[in-house]
């Protein structure tokens, strides 16, 4: 492949969606890109290692795009994960703007034009954000059923809003200018790990940029039985998981340049928070401990969030009452044989007894 960067073409807005075995809910994902409303787009579909019908379905799509006046480019390469297949299609984007959605949800027919237009109409910003809702993936039926907060939509400023998880983080609802994105990531290449692409597109990108949001549901969000975001994992698995976090958003914080005692205390606190709380799933009391005196040392506090993780691991399973309800018994045997003691020693003196 010709690594040599093409230049950024005028309205064109590049589309760059990963897919791994999607033989099933690609089509509807492809049909509504098929009908947005705005005439430039370029889609760059990378498939990671599909053993199903996907690449047959992703061809059979071609012609249409072309009719239709669309780029349409697959991009090819072995079983890896999210991250490693967009940066692969990251060598190819060759427009003005830049949106990621995944490819088993869809795009409201005015998604790319309403952002685009807002983008133009206002210089300031670089990137912008929609609203987005949830459907059913088997059905295609809208669902009340959301992963992620809504948040404050006033602010603009979301680095730690998205890190913290105080708003959401829907990929397909971003869209970002290329030119400032890839300042970032010159070499078109994101952090590749197991966990995260968003985290990856999005936070350098927000610690530098604000990004105000649309207060219009542009992007559909997909909820299937069985998804990864949605697969129970073993503890080994949720394990790594974690520990992948941990090791991404240090490098994000590399790449943001993070070099105030504050903000690299709040991203400590952050790891801490999540370590205490996978810690108490698991029982591992030590690890806990540790943990969350990590957190106090750097500036956390005893929330009623981590009040109530406390109380869920102590009383699953009736685990803290098994352990807990002898040490009450001998407590209160111990009270009731002091009260006694002391109302007698009472009695003997002459005075009244008192509760």
């Amino acid at each position: 492949m010709d690594q040599q960067k093409p230049p950024f073409c005028e309205g064109l807005v590049s589309i760059v969606t990963p897919v791994y075995n999607g033989e099933g809910h690609l089509p509807g994902m492809l049909d509504s890109v098929l009908a947005q409303s705005w005439p430039q787009i370029e889609m760059i579909l990378v498939d990671d290692g599909s053993t199903d019908g996907t690449l047959e379905v992703a061809e059979g799509c071609r012609g249409r795009f072309e009719a239709r006046g669309y780029g349409f480019r697959i991009v090819k390469g072995p079983h890896q994960n999210a991250s490693a297949a967009i940066s692969r299609g990251l060598p190819y984007v060759a427009g003005e703007f830049l949106i990621w959605p995944d490819s088993d949800d869809v795009l409201a027919p005015e998604s790319v034009e309403k952002r685009v237009r807002f983008l133009r109409e206002h210089p300031e910003y670089q990137c912008v954000r929609s609203l987005s809702w949830y459907f059913d993936g088997e059905t295609g039926a809208r669902t009340e059923q959301a992963d992620e907060r809504r948040g404050d939509l006033s602010r603009e400023e979301l680095f730690w809003d998205v890190l913290e998880v105080r708003t959401f983080v829907c990929c397909g609802c971003y869209m970002l200018r290329s030119e400032p994105f890839f300042a970032i990531y010159p070499g078109r290449r994101v952090p590749e790990y197991d966990v995260g692409q968003n985290f990856q597109m999005l936070l350098p990108f927000l610690y530098r940029h604000r990004c105000p949001t649309l207060r219009e549901e542009l992007y559909g969000v997909a909820v299937r039985a069985g998804s990864h975001s949605r697969t129970a994992l073993t503890q080994a698995q949720e394990e790594k998981k974690y520990a992948d976090y941990e090791r991404l958003v240090d490098e994000i914080a590399g790449i943001c340049g993070m070099d105030s005692r504050e903000e690299l205390d709040r991203v400590t606190r952050w790891k801490a928070g999540r370590r205490y709380r996978i810690s108490l799933k698991y029982r591992r009391w030590g690890e806990a401990f540790r943990a969350f005196g990590q957190f106090l040392q750097c500036g956390g506090g005893m929330t009623g969030k981590e009040l109530k993780e406390l109380a869920w691991v102590l009383f699953h399973d009736a685990w803290g009452w098994r352990k807990l309800y002898p040490f009450y018994r001998r407590l209160s045997t111990w009270s009731s044989s002091a009260k006694s003691w002391l109302a007698s020693r009472r009695r003997d003196i002459g005075e009244d007894e008192i509760d």
